[in-house]
């Protein structure tokens, strides 16, 4: 497995000065930011120019201010089009693929009004519409499109592993998992990994505290050793908060994570 940390959590004023301190700090890659407005290929230059200089980055995290399980039909269509443009960009930077959740901070079951606007039923059509038409997109560019469960807080349509498989439905469309929001949701993160490692493209790691790995009380050995049993070699990709500054927390984090590989 290899480390890679997100974009906004690096010091510096370019992708290469970012890569530079991430590698000497212990990492392997960034994780890229994909913006909505079509501001991520608006990047291309730039990306480009990066990758030449021998920057890596496998993929693209979705950063939109809506998603594609939005319930305003204008609102999945905007967010369909940002995340094909975004794999076309991932594609020809050579990445793995862009990853999104259903959507995020829409509606949660555990709040006031408690019932959505939508019946599961059509959660479920509206999701795998749109995830067809991503798959579709991502196959023709050899990327993926990777669907990320969050907690019952922050999303009411896919919260587990086991929920995000079921959308598999053709080999472009795989699942990423987040440590954090598996502290919330599967009764056993070793065994969920276990069971949806077959589709698992990608992981997104922070502490139960969603602060740097080594702040909670996650079980890092235990996880990362089913990682390590499932046959899972991707990244390890760090998505949190810094407790304290990063010239500081990100060594010592990569430091921390890596004894348990």
């Amino acid at each position: 497995m290899k480390l890679s940390v997100q974009e906004q959590l690096l010091p510096g004023r370019t992708l290469q000065e970012k890569f530079a301190f991430a590698v000497e700090a212990g990492f392997d890659a960034i994780e890229l930011r994909g913006k909505g407005d079509f501001h991520f290929a608006g990047r291309l230059t730039e990306l480009k120019r990066a990758l030449a200089d021998g920057v890596v980055m496998p993929t693209v995290c979705v950063d939109m201010p809506h998603f594609i399980g939005d319930f305003d039909p204008a609102k999945r269509t905007d967010a369909i089009q940002q995340l094909r443009s975004q794999l076309t960009v991932i594609a020809e930077l050579g990445g793995i693929g862009v990853m999104t959740p259903a959507s995020w901070g829409q509606f949660s079951r555990r709040l006031p009004p408690f019932e959505p606007p939508r019946s599961a039923h059509e959660d479920r059509e509206v999701l795998t519409e749109a995830l067809g038409v991503l798959g579709e997109h991502a196959q023709r560019n050899g990327v993926l499109i990777m669907l990320e469960p969050l907690n019952r807080y922050e999303n009411h349509m896919v919260n587990t592993l086991a929920e995000a498989v079921s959308y598999c439905a053709m080999d472009s469309i795989r699942v990423v998992g987040d440590t954090y929001h598996m502290n919330i949701e599967e009764d056993d993160p070793c065994r969920s990994l276990l069971e949806a490692a077959p589709y698992l493209a990608h992981m997104q790691i922070s502490e139960s505290n969603r602060n740097q790995p080594g702040t909670g009380h996650l079980d890092w050995g235990a996880q990362l050793a089913a990682l390590d049993a499932a046959g899972y070699d991707g990244y390890l990709a760090l998505e949190c908060r810094l407790r304290g500054e990063p010239e500081i927390v990100l060594p010592q984090t990569a430091a921390f994570v890596r004894k348990f590989l």
